[in-house]
């Protein structure tokens, strides 16, 4: 979880823009036509993270950027004539059209003149909105693609231009601009969720003597299993059924808001006290409940804590040390999850005592004493914030490769961990950097989801589910709602009586969504029942006239395909 404090963002400076080029060449036939179509523009996950040599051809076929010119200079199309400390000159901004609500896909090969440093682009929209459509960390010799984009919510002529922090010139290929319509959106997710979080599934119903049972009705209910969908819990379920009631009814994942962290088991040096989570361990268990290790190490955390951060650097090994054994070897085993170093992106406690490897070594150390979890490295603003440049995609992605690099971390078991703590969600941008991140090949969570508190925190907070939901990159989804009786952190899903306020029934909405089963259905000749479901773990229910009472069985349907209930006797029901 961030701290409150870090919600200020900082923008990205422009020091010395001294130019820009675009090159690009025109396709003969342009299978991606901006035109309203009769045929849909199917949307385009791809993403490259490598910096390559030859900037590859531009999604979409440039999308309404295809007819893109301007003068050429130095092997490209110069866009910018003058130097400018402030801002690009009008030359270097490229004129669009723009359509009400509508979201655009924007892409990009880009590279510095010289050095390295951030490159922002900007889609300027008709409402005068200067949007931050994604930065990357680009470089000289070689192109590195950006993804990313922002939504239009009024028509007419709109502005694009990038922007650098450094004094170099900025030079585009490849780039395309795609506009997609909001039920164009929808569409692209629903495919996927049919694709990826779907299956056709059949189920087959025989009697003891593995004869097929025609006619039988087949009821399914899902159990277990599927896409997981979570939310943080606080140690106040303790003494609250009502709230263990509430919960247990709807996640099937959780994290423990605080009471796994350093300063909640030994805030004094020697005094541990695991009680508390112990007991929330329990009481997941008691509810066949996953949970996430929420966190072995916080960097901003630890560094608040007085007594660590006055250690010397042999003291501080020491005591991470006994921390790591103590917390990760107490609950090896109970974890589907770690997230092993939380925000160090943002904050640098253990790499500036310890120095640039103390996260590769921390991530080795857990492996070792647990093998099981997948280890994550959880961070804030990735996909939410295209402004703070701490956190950008292709910043978190050095980091992990370098974590990777560690001698003996090659083959670990890695997830990539987004809090997803929103404020206003741009969610072209989200989609365009869970391409760039899913190019990893690791599975990705949100970790932490909220939406801040405004007239239209419950829009917002669908809006981020449904896009996570149905990324093909993201495994599974994780609400900071955890509930306190003095108020919760951003985002509270209940009141203190446990009725749910409106962002507790746009949860249930989602969840009673992706959980729906088929309507009840009769096999066929063959005994056989087919429908599309839900990954997941279902109860099968069979009425037949052969049956005394109905048969109830488990199906696992998220692993298999195909199933098979076999009543034991006629007439006698099980």
């Amino acid at each position: 979880m961030m701290v409150a404090t870090m919600k200020l963002i900082f923008v990205l400076a422009i020091v010395l823009f001294e130019g820009c080029f675009v090159s690009s060449s025109k396709e003969s036939a342009d299978p991606y036509s901006s035109k309203e179509s009769a045929d849909p523009v199917p949307y385009d996950y791809s993403a490259n993270i490598e910096c390559v040599k030859e900037a590859e051809k531009p999604l979409y076929g440039g999308g309404i950027l295809k007819e893109a010119e301007a003068p050429s200079s130095a092997g490209g199309k110069k866009l910018l004539a003058e130097k400018s400390k402030s801002a690009p000159g009008k030359d270097c901004t490229l004129k669009v059209e723009l359509k009400k609500d509508h979201h655009y896909a924007l892409s990009a090969w880009l590279q510095l003149s010289k050095g390295t440093g951030d490159i922002r682009a900007v889609l300027v929209t008709p409402d005068g909105k200067f949007n931050t459509a994604g930065v990357i960390v680009a470089q000289s010799g070689c192109w590195t693609m950006l993804k990313g984009g922002a939504t239009s919510y009024a028509a007419g002529k709109g502005e694009l231009f990038f922007e650098t922090n450094v004094t170099a010139e900025v030079m585009a290929d490849g780039m395309a601009l795609q506009p997609f319509s909001f039920k164009e959106w929808d569409g692209h997710r629903n495919e996927i969720i049919t694709k990826e979080r779907k299956k056709k599934v059949k189920i087959t119903v025989q009697d003891a003597s593995g004869k097929a049972l025609e006619g039988a009705e087949v009821t399914l209910q899902r159990v277990g299993k599927g896409f997981p969908l979570g939310n943080a819990m606080t140690k106040e379920i303790l003494d609250k059924p009502e709230y263990e009631k509430w919960f247990a009814a709807r996640f099937k994942v959780a994290t423990l808001e605080n009471e796994m962290k350093w300063y909640s088991t030994e805030y004094h040096k020697n005094e541990e006290d695991y009680r508390v989570a112990d007991k929330m361990v329990e009481l997941a268990e008691k509810y066949n409940i996953s949970l996430r290790g929420h966190n072995v190490f916080w960097d901003d955390q630890t560094a608040q804590m007085k007594w660590v951060s006055s250690l010397s650097v042999p003291q501080l090994k020491e005591a991470m040390a006994k921390r790591l054994k103590n917390v990760v070897s107490r609950y090896a085993g109970k974890l589907i999850h770690w997230d092993v170093v939380n925000e160090n992106l943002h904050f640098n406690f253990f790499e500036g005592k310890l120095g640039d490897d103390a996260s590769g070594q921390i991530f080795n150390d857990v492996s070792k004493l647990d093998s099981k979890p997948i280890l994550f490295m959880n961070e804030f603003n990735t996909i939410e914030q295209p402004n703070d440049p701490a956190p950008l995609p292709t910043k978190y992605l050095a980091k992990l490769k370098k974590i990777r690099s560690f001698p003996g971390n090659g083959d670990l078991k890695y997830g990539i961990g987004l809090e997803s703590h929103f404020a206003t969600p741009n969610i072209p941008y989200m989609r365009g950097s869970l391409d760039t991140l899913a190019q990893a090949k690791v599975p990705i969570w949100l970790t932490e989801v909220d939406v801040t508190k405004g007239p239209k925190q419950v829009e917002y907070l669908e809006e981020v589910m449904r896009e996570g939901y149905s990324h093909p990159a993201v495994k599974g989804l994780v609400l900071w709602g955890a509930w306190h009786a003095n108020g919760c952190y951003v985002m509270c899903l209940t009141d203190n009586n446990f009725k749910n306020l409106p962002v507790g029934d746009v949860v249930d909405k989602l969840l009673h969504e992706w959980r729906a089963s088929p309507d009840t259905a009769k096999t066929d000749a063959k005994g056989v029942f087919e429908a599309e479901v839900f990954h997941g773990e279902y109860n099968a229910t069979i009425k037949h006239s052969s049956l005394k009472k109905p048969l109830v069985q488990t199906v696992d349907l998220d692993s298999s395909a195909e199933a098979t209930v076999k009543a034991t006797s006629p007439k006698s029901g099980y």
